[in-house]
């Protein structure tokens, strides 16, 4: 009876915050996006913290776009809480685009792990798949292989984010149990560095562009660690079960204890938007993505714009493709 009475407790809250999101919404004027030939359109870009990499890239994308489509887009990146809250950002309204990772944008869509219990999130849409956020797995010297992290102290990132998820179907590939195999300690990229490196824990999952600051800075530090591999085999089992991983490898040399390529998978960093965004407009920010691909890595994040490309933006998205996006697609031949 009382978890009944929580779980209706937090559904009332939970439709008390839309509600107050989507009046805010519209009292900030959202009828400037009606779409209508007299002006830009104004969109939002839902982001993440704005010491992270989801800001800014967004913002450049914003300010690009604002100099060189400035007739057809009005663009404007906002912080948020990353992948999840994105979601919910476009579910009320309360921001037209986003980048997410896929995985959790799968979530979100079938109602599953992150958003299991809630009712599926199908107002949204795929425009394009960006760059690779790196499945790295650090551990103690003396660890070489995920299946010895049996019983070990393993840091799995914050308490129910994507990262969790991830340690979660990673470690099962494995044939262990995130709950009951390993003592799971929550914490950051920093702080799980920072305890590897302090004896606090044996091994911490990192998902993030590599080379990720956490890990730099534990490297530079002078600490020796490993970076475990997700073999092939394991590597297909999990792109076979889940449609969001794909390969990647982390160079050698990427960190300084790191002497070899060290195979690994990936979820990817995704541009997604509500299905009300005209197409004509999706058409001309996918279209944007790729003629103004200099432009942009011009204005910072060189690499992860270096990697905007024909194959890779349809490639590891299990949410449908928007309408303008994907013309835009079939004209290149990427679809």
């Amino acid at each position: 009876m009382e978890e009944t009475m929580k779980k209706n407790l937090s559904k009332i809250l939970s439709l008390l915050l839309i509600a107050v999101m989507i009046f805010t919404f519209a009292a900030c004027g959202s009828n400037d996006n009606s779409g209508d030939a007299e002006g830009p359109v104004s969109l939002s870009i839902a982001t993440g913290g704005t010491s992270g990499t989801y800001y800014g890239y967004s913002g450049i994308i914003a300010q690009v776009f604002n100099q060189e489509l400035g007739d057809t887009m009005n663009l404007s990146a906002v912080s948020t809480g990353a992948s999840m809250a994105n979601i919910q950002q476009m579910q009320v309204g309360a921001s037209q685009i986003a980048i997410v990772q896929n995985d959790v944008m799968d979530y979100a869509y079938n109602a599953t792990d992150l958003f299991e219990g809630q009712d599926p999130y199908t107002d949204f849409s795929t425009i394009m798949v960006c760059y690779p956020e790196t499945i790295q797995i650090i551990a103690q010297k003396n660890i070489t292989s995920i299946d010895q992290l049996k019983g070990k102290r393993v840091s799995t990132g914050d308490a129910g984010s994507g990262v969790e998820f991830n340690a979660r179907q990673i470690l099962a590939a494995y044939g262990l149990d995130i709950d009951a195999d390993i003592v799971k300690n929550s914490q950051s990229f920093a702080d799980s560095a920072d305890a590897l490196k302090n004896g606090q824990i044996d091994a911490a999952f990192v998902v993030a562009g590599a080379p990720t600051t956490a890990v730099t800075e534990l490297a530079a530090s002078g600490y020796k660690f490993n970076l475990l591999e997700i073999d092939a085999e394991h590597a297909e089992q999990l792109k076979s079960q889940y449609g969001f991983y794909t390969d990647i490898t982390v160079p050698a040399g990427t960190y300084t204890p790191v002497d070899k390529d060290v195979k690994t998978v990936a979820v990817m960093a995704t541009l997604a938007c509500r299905n009300d965004v005209p197409t004509e407009v999706v058409y001309e920010f996918t279209k944007g993505m790729f003629e103004l691909k200099d432009k942009l890595g011009a204005a910072g994040f060189k690499d992860k714009f270096d990697l905007v490309d024909q194959t890779t933006a349809v490639t590891g998205s299990t949410v449908p493709f928007h309408p303008g996006a994907e013309q835009y697609f079939k004209e290149i031949g990427a679809m």
